[in-house]
């Protein structure tokens, strides 16, 4: 139990909740209001079997630089405090219960399920050669709700791109904010990143600018799903939410990028589930 702790802390269980209400609202606009009890018990475990086995890996194939950056130092896999073949074992579990929840949804979740894979492994490697990374990451998490409508529709409609585009820029946004904390460290490894790349005060307004599309798209998204008013009352406070975010943090002053990165992101994911349900029901 105690190494099973270390596990889940290590890979940051708690930030499930950045993909996983993304998931649930897909599997509400697909099921066009409450999905089956089925459809949402898979669709659980897939998210969880996708995200652990993606942040195992990323742990895995990034423990050597981890034990490099005075940030990441003291993480489980650097310190011993978890052995690499337990880890190991941790990941092959979790694809597996990816594997098998897909396999109980519709065929195209199984069949389009090495695609999503490919971009869970590339993640991890991407910032050892292109400072696009936080859009590769983006990208991985905007399969949450496009993952929700292949498994419960079996099919994609075009407004779920809208949505899936929101989701990308906004995890590629907080992305680089999370980032600004290891520029210097990032450049003298030979990593790349935005704010290794253009520097901290471009960076911030690259993120400014994702996620602007972020509001976009979830507007165009709420248009195509014919969404109302709760919906709409939703996206208002995110924008407000993102501009809280980068209120908190400036160039001159990186001490609440935890802040701005977990707790408002958080809230976000959750808010916007929340108000899609009430939208659907109501």
């Amino acid at each position: 139990m105690t190494k099973i702790k270390i596990f889940l802390e290590m890979i940051r269980f708690e930030h499930t909740l950045f993909a996983l209400p993304y998931a649930y609202l897909g599997a509400f606009l697909a099921s066009g209001g409450v999905p089956s009890f089925r459809d949402f018990i898979f669709i659980t475990l897939a998210m969880v079997g996708a995200r652990t086995a993606a942040m195992s890996l990323n742990r895995l194939i990034d423990r050597h630089i981890d034990a490099l950056n005075p940030r990441t130092r003291n993480r489980a896999l650097p310190r011993g405090l978890i052995k690499v073949s337990e880890v190991y074992i941790y990941t092959v579990l979790s694809l597996l219960l990816f594997f098998w929840a897909a396999a109980n949804l519709k065929p195209l979740a199984l069949k389009l399920l090495p695609l999503a894979l490919f971009v869970l492994v590339i993640y991890s490697y991407t910032k050892r050669f292109t400072w696009a990374c936080h859009l590769v990451l983006g990208l991985a998490l905007s399969f949450a709700p496009l993952g929700s409508f292949v498994g419960i529709e079996g099919a994609i409609p075009r407004p779920a791109y809208f949505l899936a585009a929101g989701v990308l820029f906004w995890v590629a946004g907080f992305d680089i904010i999370y980032a600004l904390q290891d520029a210097e460290f990032d450049r003298q490894q030979g990593l790349y990143s935005i704010p290794s790349r253009f520097g901290i005060e471009k960076a911030l307004k690259i993120a400014r600018g994702f996620h602007f599309l972020t509001i976009i798209f979830f507007l165009l998204a709420g248009i195509g799903f014919g969404l109302g008013f709760f919906y709409y009352f939703g996206v208002i406070a995110t924008a407000a939410l993102l501009l809280y975010e980068h209120w908190l943090v400036k160039p001159t002053d990186l001490s609440r990028v935890n802040t701005a990165f977990n707790n408002v992101n958080m809230i976000i994911s959750v808010l916007m589930f929340g108000v899609t349900v009430i939208d659907l029901l109501i």
